[in-house]
């Protein structure tokens, strides 16, 4: 009925805090496969955070497992919760986003959907997730998994992975490639920052990136 796993170890808070300065969108400059589907978006704007993905897959109506683990969550907690293709209930709303935001859960992703936004807005959780519905999960005590390998978003996620999460969309990562994510998408970033300014001095997007002479090349072969 219940598989309860250990709660992961967590992902160091300075590799954390370095990603929290990567856009996802940068990264998917040059990752494809461990985007969640767009499908996933976030209620929040302008919001982004990365954690520790601690993992539930809770199946149709039954939530029980998700208010049990609100005593076990800790900060820097990120929820990735598998809804095994239930589209109808919603596992989330205003009572588990106040438990969750006391506990320190930085975010969480439902690959489902979730009620009560305006209170999602108010406490300022952030929350990715399929769109809203009336209709609520229930505690019937059925059964459910945690910190299993789940999948999310068209994404296998296990326990301990990292999640990088903005309003662009949810990137899920093994602790090992944090670090070299991190440092190539700032540096993007900070050659984007030098590409507006040559913008703005008056220089041409497509010369700049090399586009007009791959263009014009093209013509003359």
């Amino acid at each position: 009925m219940f598989e309860l796993r250990p709660m992961p170890p967590q992902i160091p808070e300075a590799t954390l805090a370095r990603l929290r300065n990567v856009e996802t969108a940068t990264a998917g400059h040059f990752l494809h496969s461990q985007f969640a589907a767009s499908e996933l978006r976030a209620v929040l704007g302008e919001t982004r955070v990365a954690g520790t993905a601690v993992t539930l897959r809770i199946p149709g109506a039954d939530s029980t497992l998700l208010h049990h683990l609100m005593s076990l969550v800790r900060p820097g907690d990120f929820l990735v919760i598998d809804r095994c293709g239930d589209r109808k209930h919603a596992c989330w709303g205003g009572v588990i986003t106040n438990a969750a935001k006391l506990g320190g859960v930085v975010g969480a992703v439902i690959d489902g959907p979730a009620t009560d936004f305006n209170e999602i807005r108010r406490v300022e959780m952030p929350i990715w997730c399929t769109g809203p519905s009336s209709i609520t999960t229930k505690l019937l005590a059925l059964e459910g998994q945690l910190n299993v390998p789940v999948s999310v978003g068209g994404c296998s996620v296990e326990p301990g992975d990292a999640v990088l999460a903005d309003e662009s969309g949810v990137l899920f990562l093994k602790p090992s490639q944090c670090d070299a994510v991190a440092e190539r998408a700032l540096g993007m970033q900070a050659r984007e920052i030098e590409l507006l300014a040559r913008l703005a001095a008056g220089e041409k997007l497509a010369d700049i990136s090399g586009a007009t002479a791959m263009v014009l090349a093209k013509l003359s072969a």
